[in-house]
């Protein structure tokens, strides 16, 4: 069959060597309208893949001749556009998250629940669906329009590559990085560029949500299942449905609800409080983390079955730090999210910023960048606006200056450009501190020349009173 005719009608390869489960299974797949091929050990398997395009492989993980692992192994080497999923045994959970490491789309567990089943294939047909929509992929990886995550550096471009990868799974995915570094913008973006763009992303903070109410918020609860429990409401897990749950901060979760959330992650289904029975909930869980996981497993804080089962796949984001040659466009998609519409940065200040090691990462870089807008004069953020406090990581050649030892007069001529202040070609020590001396010696200097006037003195400096006066609380000047 051609690749065009599977388009046409998607075909699926069931791979089994039980053929009561063969048989139910190809039964289940027509109704849906698909077309199905069987084959009973990976021999068979082989030959069909050889001459047929498949949306979908569907493998035991045991068969006669060999593992199923085997198969996964071979389909995503040889036919890379091809989803494929597992069977596994009851109580199998470790060896789904072992093909799932492994490459596997997804898995279902026997016995094989049919309406989980048919989720599974509706979802690997929309992946096709969203792949062959997808433009051709260049040498270099492109930079979305409408990508969530910024930046032209090689380690986003690393990221946004991964992304797409795991955007053609199911696997649970853990997102690590320090605070601040966009580990929900990159879980946005692995849901949308998914199958499951179409359904609903809900985020959650676990260090938010008080302990006693955990339960309820993550499963929904009955009516009268607690005092004030006046509706019935559903949860975290049923608002995602067909979607993708992601878990900020999933190391904060106590202990106790570690249990449960692990529960309803192998058995994909939830009890609401209050409810005698079970309902079937379709997630994909993304988990963040800024704290190191296998630590917080060691010393007893985190259970190591829920970590094994939520680090399948890491995606590890890179600090702002090692990443400076993206602060240029970071600033420009910040300024236009604040609606600084004409508003630009000066070179010096975008030097200023190149330097600055950022501890709090994207998140700081934004509260800048907001800050410096309400002192920004001429549509022109200066390097005295950023108002940057801490450690410069790098120095730049633009800021070479050195401290003024001697005031000057106060019958003398206008202060200087900081042009002429740009003559040592020693570093100094600490950027940051020789940055706020050189600001209070000109601060010092036109409060001189104008005989503490401070209009007259920020109409000198070329700055606002306000930002004058917030410069001069700042570095702790007297008049």
């Amino acid at each position: 069959m051609s690749a065009t005719s599977a388009t046409a009608c998607p075909r699926i390869l069931v791979v089994d060597d039980e053929a009561h489960l063969r048989e139910l299974l190809e039964i289940t797949l027509i109704k849906m309208g698909l077309d199905v091929d069987s084959a009973e050990n990976i021999s068979h398997a082989r030959s069909y893949l050889a001459q047929k395009t498949y949306s979908l492989v569907l493998t035991d993980m045991r068969l006669p001749d060999g593992s199923g692992m085997e198969l996964v192994a071979e389909v995503n080497a040889l036919y890379k556009t091809t989803p494929i999923a597992v069977i596994t045994a009851f109580g199998s959970a470790d060896n789904a998250v072992v093909a799932l490491k492994a490459g596997a789309f997804d898995y279902v567990s026997k016995p094989v629940a049919l309406d989980q089943l048919r989720k599974l294939v509706r979802s690997a047909l929309d992946m096709n669906e969203v792949a062959l929509k997808a433009p051709p992929m260049t040498e270099v990886t492109p930079i979305i329009p409408d990508s969530f995550l910024i930046g032209r550096s090689a380690g986003m471009q690393a990221v946004r590559e991964q992304i797409g990868r795991l955007a053609r799974s199911m696997a649970p995915v853990i997102i690590t990085g320090e605070s601040g570094s966009g580990k929900e913008l990159a879980a946005r973006e692995i849901h949308f560029r998914s199958a499951r763009a179409n359904k609903p992303f809900i985020a959650v903070n676990c260090g938010a949500i008080p302990e006693t109410l955990m339960e309820a918020e993550f499963f929904g609860y009955r009516k009268g299942a607690f005092t004030g429990a006046a509706d019935d409401r559903e949860g975290f897990f049923q608002a995602a449905n067909g979607g993708t749950l992601m878990l900020d901060e999933v190391a904060d979760l106590p202990l106790a609800m570690q249990v449960k959330l692990l529960r309803a992650i192998q058995e994909r289904s939830i009890r609401k409080v209050g409810a005698t029975t079970e309902e079937a909930v379709d997630v994909r869980i993304i988990s963040a983390t800024h704290q190191n996981l296998s630590k917080c497993v060691a010393e007893g804080r985190f259970r190591q079955d829920l970590y094994y089962r939520l680090n399948v796949i890491e995606l590890h984001l890179p600090p702002l730090r090692e990443r400076l040659e993206d602060i240029a466009d970071l600033s420009a998609a910040i300024l236009n999210k604040l609606g600084a519409d004409g508003i630009r940065i000066s070179d010096a200040a975008l030097y200023a910023l190149s330097g600055y090691d950022f501890p709090g990462n994207v998140r700081e870089l934004e509260n800048i960048l907001e800050r410096a807008l309400a002192f920004a004069n001429d549509s022109c953020i200066q390097v005295v606006d950023l108002a940057m406090r801490g450690t410069q990581k790098i120095a730049h050649p633009l800021l070479e200056v050195s401290p003024i030892a001697t005031p000057v007069p106060a019958e003398s001529a206008p202060l200087p450009p900081i042009a002429s202040l740009l003559s040592s070609t020693d570093l100094p020590c600490s950027l940051p501190a020789f940055l706020e001396s050189v600001e209070t010696e000109m601060i010092r200097r036109a409060l001189l020349q104008t005989n503490n006037n401070r209009t007259q003195a920020a109409e000198l400096l070329g700055i606002s009173f306000r930002q004058l006066r917030y410069q001069i609380q700042k570095l702790k000047i007297q008049d």
